[in-house]
């Protein structure tokens, strides 16, 4: 896991959700007052955050072709009873998805989802290859073809394994 710029719009949310667990350390954000904070939850909705968490994780590894690191609740479940309203801007009638009443933290999510789903980068927010690493990033290679969060890290150590298998 490196650092890299944020995704756009609502999927930074998404992204920096997922990234709250260091896989490799056991870190965990939502450990702290601090972490809890910047996602306005309170820590009896740490562990269905957490579900929420490792849900969006399968489906950022799906976008990068990988398979899930584990069963999970699935995402669309977990979204369905998300409370979303239609808001509809008087001056030029664009219309948008957004939490009602700046709603849990899984109707933030839903929203982000529904934007990125209309702006068509959802699918671009994918989750690392690296299996003691998972980081959620955004693909902003010209294919979109992106597989590690770093190719100075993962993919470098993913490559040093390919080369030492070879040996």
């Amino acid at each position: 896991m490196t650092e890299r710029s944020p995704a756009p719009g609502g999927l930074a949310l998404v992204e920096a959700l997922v990234n709250t667990l260091d896989i490799e350390s056991g870190a965990d954000s939502l450990d702290t007052a601090e972490g809890r904070a910047r996602f306005g939850i309170t820590r009896d909705e740490v562990e269905d955050v957490r579900a929420l968490r490792e849900s969006l994780r399968v489906a950022l590894l799906a976008h990068a072709g990988h398979p899930p690191h584990r069963e999970v609740t699935p995402l669309g479940d977990l979204l369905a009873g998300a409370p979303l309203v239609v808001s509809v801007d008087r001056r030029d009638g664009s219309a948008t998805l957004a939490p009602a009443d700046e709603g849990p933290l899984v109707s933030r999510v839903a929203a982000a989802v529904a934007e990125a789903l209309v702006a068509g980068t959802w699918a671009r927010l994918k989750a690392c290859e690296a299996t003691d690493c998972l980081w959620a990033y955004y693909d902003r290679s010209p294919a979109g073809r992106g597989r590690w969060c770093s190719m100075q890290v993962c993919g470098a150590r993913a490559k040093m394994r390919r080369y030492r298998a070879k040996g």
